[in-house]
């Protein structure tokens, strides 16, 4: 397949990428600064601004762009950069792909969304069919999915990845985890129930090429792991892969010292499912959350 793609430098970007090309599809990159050699494409989504002809002959789109959600303190300037980076890069390449003749248009778009859709779902396991939570990643979640409609208004298939935490030593949930575990001065967030929805690294890889291939899924997918655990389980089950104790519990109130209003969604409890996956037979090779570890922490 020959696959535009944007967000490609990012943590998750830059190992789908990789995977893609060992799978032998071409890849062309969506870059705010000047291309560089013919298989990087200069857009500018702030200004939703992308020339056409870079669909030409595109069989599928993948956005996966967006400023990290745990990067800085939610001012309300940087939530208008986390709005902004989701929806505008969106509703840039929706409109591009619903303005191309309908003999070329890619046959699909694969939307990044997140698990922030559904909220705090406290105990209750959620799956696709459930109605958007509330508060900011929530709402964020709602606009950042509407803004694929041009796209399927104009009968392109659309994926939008509910994508959990993904495992991996070198970004996302765990990286930032490691040294504190490390030095033996990490322990679980608040009181521990909250659940959280994990993916191996290797497992999210596969269910976006699966989700590439399957022409018969769209809609909203969670791409998370089966067996979701609470942040309890977790703490103890990266203790154990480490070797190290994980005994200072932190205190919900000095989370919110120090995250600010990020700090409510850090202790938000989220059980989700990965309900579409599991109907349409993807195979996880990490289904518990100790394999999961081990292939993290191995690279």
């Amino acid at each position: 397949m020959r696959i535009l793609t944007a967000g490609a430098s990012g943590f998750l970007g830059t190992r789908l990428s990789a995977r893609l090309r060992s799978d032998g599809h071409e890849i062309t990159r969506l870059v705010r600064r000047p291309a560089r050699g013919p298989h990087e494409v200069q857009w500018s989504p702030s200004a939703g601004q992308l020339d056409p002809a870079a669909l030409s002959g595109i069989d599928a789109v993948i956005n996966l762009a967006g400023a990290g959600v745990g990067d800085k303190r939610w001012t309300a300037g940087y939530k208008n950069v986390l709005r902004s980076s989701r929806v505008d890069t969106t509703t840039t390449l929706a409109k591009a792909i619903a303005g191309r003749p309908s003999d070329d248009r890619p046959g699909v778009l694969i939307n990044a969304s997140a698990i922030g859709w559904y909220g705090d779902t406290g105990n209750r396991p959620v799956e696709e069919d459930a109605p958007a939570g509330d508060g900011f990643l929530s709402d964020l979640c709602r606009v950042w999915e509407a803004a694929t409609g041009p796209a399927e208004d104009a009968g392109v298939r659309v994926v939008r990845l509910r994508t959990g935490l993904p495992l991996h030593r070198d970004g996302g949930l765990l990286k930032p985890q490691l040294l504190p575990y490390r030095l033996g001065i990490a322990g679980r967030f608040g009181n521990g129930r909250q659940w959280i929805p994990w993916i191996s690294m290797v497992d999210w890889l596969s269910a976006v090429v699966f989700l590439l291939e399957r022409d018969d899924i769209d809609g909203p997918v969670n791409v998370v792991g089966p067996q979701p655990v609470t942040n309890a389980e977790f703490t103890r089950e990266l203790a154990a892969a480490l070797h190290r104790p994980a005994i200072i519990p932190i205190p919900g109130i000095a989370l919110r010292i120090v995250l600010g209003e990020f700090a409510v969604e850090a202790l938000s409890s989220s059980r989700v499912l990965p309900g579409v996956l599991q109907r349409a037979g993807f195979n996880f090779q990490h289904s518990d959350l100790p394999s999961a570890l081990r292939a993290a922490l191995s690279g």
